[in-house]
């Protein structure tokens, strides 16, 4: 990470290195083949994809808590992403 000087704290701002996606062109491009159900399926896969993602990682980092303790966590972190802009 690169540092700048900027507005931010210690007088400098943060830059990171943006990593190459050679395959995003090619996504984009299956994307817009996809009729407008399919992408909206795909798009709901990949939200109970990155929900189960965000659960296990809430398991592997507090291997004793209960089930419902998780979720708790789980609906207080998601809480604070919610966009509070509608």
């Amino acid at each position: 990470m690169r540092r700048y000087p900027g507005r931010e704290a210690g007088g400098f701002i943060r830059v990171m290195k943006v990593k190459k996606r050679p395959n995003q062109r090619i996504y984009i491009q299956a994307l817009r083949r996809m009729t407008p159900e399919k992408r909206l399926l795909k798009a709901f896969e990949l939200s109970q994809f990155s929900r189960g993602l965000f659960l296990e990682g809430l398991h592997k980092r507090f291997p004793g808590l209960s089930e419902e303790a998780i979720r708790k966590i789980y609906l207080e972190r998601v809480d604070k992403c919610h966009n509070r802009n509608y």
